[in-house]
């Protein structure tokens, strides 16, 4: 059977299915190989460093693959820094931007072990400011909020007035008083918009970014973020990276022309490196219908995916069916496990409350249902354990054909280990 979703053949479900049970995440090796090249040869003139945002997928096995590709580490919690160092990634690696910085000690033992940090606010600047009093390590970046943002919906827009990530650009006066009172170095400037895949956008946000480091004379390593993003369904459009990054080159040499400072360019893809690596296999555990719809039951949902009752997220959906040939497509809700009515799958795009059935093949129960799309902010921003459903096991699908475990799927006894 020819593969699906680009990641999967209908020989290799079944295996999964009778080794590993559902529901479960299935990654490409092939494909996320394939992402990370493309996002490798951005287009820089001075300079490259990609990082992969590891909060859309943290599980070690794949921190592992990116490093070895050549990738670093983009970070929003300490815990993610420690993560990462368990997974076997050196410290000089990380760089930690966060909203909630880690006590004072960690961070003069992150910065003093060549880890990098970005602050996020003036109350930010100050804290980093304490912990590196007496220190040798001044070193820092700064994030600055340049009032423009991008994105599908308001979630994923992270930049403009009603975002609170960076420090306002009409700051940054008060920021340099808080640089110069701790004696910093602010040698990396770090933007971050959103979601986007409008080249004209990330021009303009390259532009207005640099005409920030202007007032940063130390900064040498300019930090543009990530968002890139992918097209899940056929309606959405994927970012075309040579075509935004050759409108950034041209801002960058520009730059170089206007002040003869060379900048290293970083950006922080998570969503383009993983998203379409990875689907989800849950089995059909009943059909149902109303006067109104028919529901296609699965044993996997909110626990699993939570993008479409976030976000109203599209996602490519197929029914594998199992001893029977479907006769014709039905109008179908897909709706998860959980006792929550709003644990759906099928939704209004950016509309994650109110439902829209698809056109799928007549469904039964024990077909296997896959969910597309679901390598970034799916596992790593799941709602496990609601009605305490287990943690899902994760499999990784080799370059030379072998299935390999990356994780088990969690005990009962596990899920309530630390309980007291």
């Amino acid at each position: 059977m020819d593969a699906i979703f680009g990641a999967v053949t209908g020989d290799q479900i079944t295996l999964i299915k009778n080794d590993y049970g559902t529901p479960i995440y299935v990654y490409s090796e092939s494909l996320l190989e394939q992402a990370a090249r493309a996002a490798l040869d951005f287009p820089h003139q001075y300079g490259l460093t990609v990082r992969y945002a590891m909060k859309a997928l943290p599980t070690r096995r794949i921190l592992q693959l990116f490093e070895g590709y050549g990738l670093h580490i983009d970070a929003s919690s300490y815990f993610e820094v420690q993560r990462a160092q368990k997974a076997g990634i050196s410290v000089e690696k990380i760089k930690l931007t966060a909203q909630q910085l880690p006590a004072q000690e960690d961070i003069t033992y992150f910065i003093a072990g060549g880890g990098k940090i970005t602050a996020c606010s003036l109350t930010q600047l100050e804290t980093i400011g304490k912990a590196l009093r007496g220190s040798s390590c001044r070193e820092m970046g700064v994030r600055i909020n340049p009032g423009l943002g991008s994105g599908h919906c308001n979630r994923t827009n992270v930049g403009g007035s009603a975002s609170s990530f960076g420090i306002w650009h009409q700051q940054i006066d008060q920021a340099k008083a808080i640089i110069k009172d701790y004696g910093l170095r602010v040698t990396a400037l770090h933007t971050h918009i959103g979601s986007g895949s409008d080249p004209d956008v990330w021009e303009e946000a390259a532009a207005l970014s640099l005409g920030m480091v202007e007032q940063f004379s130390d900064v040498t390593t300019l930090d543009l973020g990530g968002g890139f993003k992918v097209a899940r369904v056929p309606e959405e459009k994927t970012t075309n990276l040579q075509e935004c990054g050759t409108r950034v080159q041209a801002q960058f040499s520009a730059f170089y022309h206007r002040t003869k400072r060379e900048l290293h360019l970083e950006i922080e893809p998570g969503t383009y490196l993983i998203a379409n690596a990875g689907v989800i296999l849950a089995e059909v555990i009943d059909v149902k219908s109303t006067d109104k719809y028919n529901f296609i039951v699965i044993d996997s949902g909110m626990t699993e995916i939570a993008r479409p009752i976030l976000y109203g997220a599209q996602h490519l959906i197929m029914v594998l069916a199992y001893g029977h040939a479907p006769q014709h497509e039905v109008e179908s809700v897909v709706t998860g496990h959980c006792c929550e009515s709003g644990d759906v799958s099928t939704l209004v795009p950016h509309m994650p409350e109110e439902m829209l059935p698809r056109l799928l093949p007549e469904a039964k129960k024990g077909d296997i249902l896959i969910v597309g799309g679901a390598g970034a902010y799916c596992s790593g921003m799941s709602l496990k354990n609601y009605n305490s459903f287990p943690e899902a096991a994760e499999v990784l699908l080799r370059k030379d054909g072998i299935i390999e475990p990356i994780r088990v799927r969690q005990t009962l006894d596990q899920m309530v280990g630390n309980e007291r």
